[in-house]
């Protein structure tokens, strides 16, 4: 879920090798094709339309790209929301899904430090995306998930190195 600790992850994962992908980051850049503002509210109706259009994996194809032209043994491909993106990724070689999670209030705190354009203001805004997620099968990726860090009580650092002991044993 948004403000989980998987952006958080991502970044203190980089200097070690991995290429991240955000998918997120490809709405943004979509936004920017159409002279969107990338508010809360445009991300998120942009994002729902070109599902629609484009079918539920239409985010993850956004990426393909970025996967194609990299050249690391591993991708870290922070923001999968679905199962359908799940099975486009699955088209580039093995994906595993490690699910990050923490309470709501936490999530809501981390996102109100965080500062993206999108992030929710209020608790209405936050319930609002928490929904939107939930709607697109946000949960149903979660619970397939091969493994779960619970962000609760972690640094910043014990959270990057539970993701990384993960991640290493998944590739050895």
């Amino acid at each position: 879920m948004p403000g989980a600790g998987k952006s958080t992850i991502a970044e203190g994962l980089e200097p070690k090798g991995y290429d991240i992908i955000n998918m997120g980051n490809a709405v943004r850049v979509e936004a920017t094709k159409k002279n969107l503002e990338p508010t809360r509210s445009n991300l998120g109706k942009l994002m729902l339309e070109l599902r629609k259009k484009n079918g539920p994996g239409a985010i993850a194809e956004l990426i393909t790209p970025q996967i194609e032209s990299s050249t690391a043994d591993v991708i870290l491909i922070d923001g999968v929301r679905s199962n359908d993106e799940i099975q486009v990724l699955k088209k580039f070689g093995n994906v595993k899904l490690l699910a990050i999670h923490a309470s709501s209030d936490t999530r809501f705190n981390f996102l109100q430090k965080r500062g993206r354009s999108d992030d929710p203001q209020t608790k209405d805004h936050f319930q609002e995306r928490d929904n939107r997620e939930l709607s697109i099968g946000i949960s149903n990726s979660i619970a397939l998930s091969n493994d779960t860090i619970s962000n609760t009580g972690l640094t910043k650092d014990e959270l990057i190195e539970a993701a990384f002991k993960i991640i290493q044993s998944w590739i050895e």
